[in-house]
């Protein structure tokens, strides 16, 4: 097999997304505009692998057991793996297979490895067409079960979430969940004031759309979900993209981006949202928030709202897209409502994603009683404008430039100290990284990257000298991955400043997109991309990023427990790894003050009102979407309704009584409810949310920079003062 020398290049890097890497394809359909062809019922007889997806078989598999970072053998313990992933592909919940049938399948278990190597794609094609068939049958015991006849005085629940549960032993067990899921359709839509008949109309709908849109799939959707089944089991951000995939992200490239910004995942029948894109339609309108649940679509200002709860994520995609400056109207489940409601209408305008709206932005904290003034630059993406850069513009856009400009216009404000926020920042590229790192440090190593060889290459600060000498606080989260984590380790490696927030995505990784089609004749079919991994980053302590991620300095209570967030949450991620340190010279910073620091904090938070009003919000947050079960006794459902909607108010209530506004009366809904990571409060604090952990930061800092002054931050009086960005770009 000629493979004409695959192996991926390393010196220029540009950092994956850590959520884009999961999840690419979610976020590219959404974006995008692609062929909609009209699709037509796959008769079962057309579902076989054809020559071309066997010789894309062949070429991953040369590539993934040649050239991926992690070398993997295609053995038993893998084999096993694929087979547990492809029938979660299928059936995630397991409402569909009976445990025959997968008492049936495990002889496919220990063998897939054999079939592969074989380029044997049958058995994927043989457990699919069952599947197929299971989900005929449940959707149509479940349109006859709508003219029953439900009693809902009777206390029982309904088991929602049974991805931990086994696999139902009986056709009685399948019809016995397929019942209570069809009376809490039935409750739950009654429970929103709907009539008999509407309640019934709109499942019928819905059933029909799951069935429909499984006969839909045809050979290429089977052999995309097993194929990427094989590369998810190796490590979660290898990916097969299909030759729609690969022209989408042709688009990103060009950075082409219209829509309403978002990425989005199907799960439990729901497509909930990962994450909203910086400068898009959600984000600018502030009502579209991760974990939020889309559970039907409308067009234009007038059009039926269409019930999406139940369709595959690319028909939804289908139905979001649309062109430049068209209506679109989602029905939303918000985070923390849970999954009886009440929804909520987010109406948004599809445009041209704003690129300058991800660019770094500053802002000045005044504290309180004191001449601290605490400036903040907000990054969230680590950018370059490759091309201006290339076609040799001097003014071309890029993080590293555009902070030292943001820097410079601070210190004339006379800034005491400097925060870097990071929260919700997922990466891009390495060199902007190195070149942030270097505003802060004077000179040396910043990261070190070793290849699928084991060979390890140092990344330097490519430019002495120091931007800005003073007091520095790195902010952080969850989602902070990848560019960020390098930023973040370099800072808390050399003890150039205090790293505060979340311990960070974990996502000490790269990789490299292979066109297949360059092993391939040119008059071949279109044989799509792989998306593999190929490189490692360490920090200059030695150790790596990837799956501990960052810890930081101090940790605000918001950090539930993480060991199932980011990369720490994928079952097969690459482990923690270290390699040599490399020799670099830390500061001299005192780094028992931060320990006085923490203190000071937690003694702090205690008595902020504001502070403890959040974490109230999260824990009520955190139990709506913990919940597996719910009841099917109307009376119930009603009381643990109201007493959800009744703590929420309370919640928004006490917030907004320590902003000096009034209480919501029995219909409004907050909209100025503490938002952790709104960076835009004014003097106008009454109409503007206020971030909490932000400024929570800035007393942090304050505290390091003046040990004797704990002044807290009122929220009512803080003072932040924005600047002009274009002046500054």
């Amino acid at each position: 097999m000629n493979m004409n020398n695959p192996s991926p290049k390393f010196k220029q890097y540009s950092i994956s997304n850590n959520i884009r890497s999961f999840l690419f394809t979610a976020l590219l359909l959404l974006l995008f505009s692609a062929v909609n062809a009209d699709m037509q019922t796959v008769p079962a007889s057309q579902l076989t692998p054809s020559s071309k997806h066997i010789r894309v078989s062949e070429l991953i598999t040369h590539i993934l057991t040649t050239y991926h970072y992690k070398k993997t053998d295609l053995n038993d313990k893998l084999s096993a793996l694929i087979y547990k992933r492809y029938l979660e592909s299928l059936d995630q919940n397991k409402a569909y297979f009976l445990k025959t049938d997968i008492e049936k399948f495990n002889h496919y278990q220990y063998k897939i490895d054999d079939a592969i190597i074989k380029a044997d794609l049958n058995p994927a094609f043989a457990i699919f067409k069952r599947y197929r068939q299971r989900v005929d049958e449940r959707i149509k015991y479940a349109l006859n079960a709508l003219n029953a006849d439900f009693n809902f005085d009777l206390d029982e629940t309904y088991r929602f979430d049974r991805r931990e549960d086994d696999w139902a032993p009986t056709k009685f067990d399948l019809d016995e969940f397929w019942r209570k899921r069809v009376k809490n359709d039935v409750l739950h839509l009654k429970l929103t004031e709907k009539d008999e008949a509407e309640i019934k109309k709109m499942l019928q709908a819905r059933y029909n759309r799951i069935l429909t849109s499984t006969l839909q799939l045809d050979s290429n959707d089977v052999f995309q979900s097993f194929i990427n089944a094989y590369t998810t089991a190796i490590e979660p951000h290898t990916t097969y993209f299909s030759p729609r995939t690969s022209e989408n992200f042709d688009i990103s490239m060009r950075l082409s981006l219209e829509g309403i910004g978002a990425v989005l995942r199907g799960k439990n029948d729901y497509t909930q949202v990962v994450k909203v894109i910086a400068g898009g339609p959600a984000d600018l309108s502030k009502e579209l928030k991760a974990d939020d649940k889309i559970i039907g679509v409308g067009q234009d200002q007038a059009g039926e709202i269409v019930d999406v709860i139940g369709w595959r994520l690319d028909d939804v995609v289908d139905l979001i897209r649309g062109p430049k400056g068209t209506t679109i109207r989602l029905e939303v489940l918000p985070k923390d409502t849970g999954p009886d409601g009440p929804a909520k209408i987010v109406t948004l305008m599809r445009d041209k994603i704003k690129l300058e709206e991800s660019k770094a932005s500053s802002s000045i904290i005044d504290i309180p009683d004191s001449k601290t003034r605490i400036g903040v630059i907000d990054i969230p993406t680590f950018y370059i404008d490759f091309a201006a850069q290339a076609a040799g513009k001097k003014d071309y856009t890029s993080t590293s430039r555009d902070v030292r400009k943001l820097i410079k216009s601070m210190l004339k404000e006379n800034i005491s100290g400097l925060i870097i926020d990071l929260r919700g920042n997922g990466g891009g590229s390495l060199s902007e990284a190195l070149k942030l790192t270097g505003l802060f440090i004077d000179k040396g190593p910043i990261v070190q990257t070793k290849d699928a060889s084991g060979r390890v290459d140092i990344n330097y600060d490519p430019e002495s000298g120091i931007s800005y000498p003073g007091p520095l606080a790195v902010l952080v989260d969850r989602n902070s991955a990848s560019a960020s984590e390098i930023f973040a380790g370099a800072i808390q490696d050399y003890r150039r400043g205090i790293i505060i927030g979340e311990t960070t995505f974990g996502k000490g990784t790269v990789q490299n997109v292979v066109n297949l089609n360059r092993f391939t004749k040119k008059s071949d079919a279109d044989h799509g991309r792989l998306k593999t991994t190929i490189a490692q980053f360490f920090r200059v302590s030695g150790g790596s990023n990837q799956y501990k991620g960052v810890v930081p300095d101090i940790i605000f209570p918001t950090a539930e427990d993480a060991s199932d967030q980011g990369e720490r949450g994928y079952e097969n991620a690459l482990p923690w790894d270290q390699v040599n340190p490399v020799r670099y010279h830390a500061t001299s910073a005192p780094i028992d003050r931060f320990n006085v620091a923490k203190i000071k904090h937690e003694k702090r938070i205690k008595r902020h009102t504001l502070f403890q009003l959040l974490m109230d919000d999260l824990v009520l947050k955190r139990e709506a979407s913990d919940k597996k079960e719910i009841s099917l006794l109307e009376s119930k459902r009603k009381i643990e309704r109201e007493k959800m909607l009744a703590a929420k108010k309370n919640i928004q209530n006490a917030m907004r009584a320590e902003k000096g506004l009034p209480p919501l009366t029995d219909t409004e809904e907050d909209t100025t409810t503490t938002d952790t990571n709104d960076t835009n409060t004014t003097d106008e604090i009454e109409d503007e949310p206020i971030d909490v952990l932000l400024n929570e930061t800035a007393n942090i800092l304050n505290d390091l920079i003046s040990p004797s002054n704990n002044k807290t931050i009122d929220a009512r009086t803080v003072g932040i003062k924005t600047t002009n960005r274009n002046n500054d770009l």
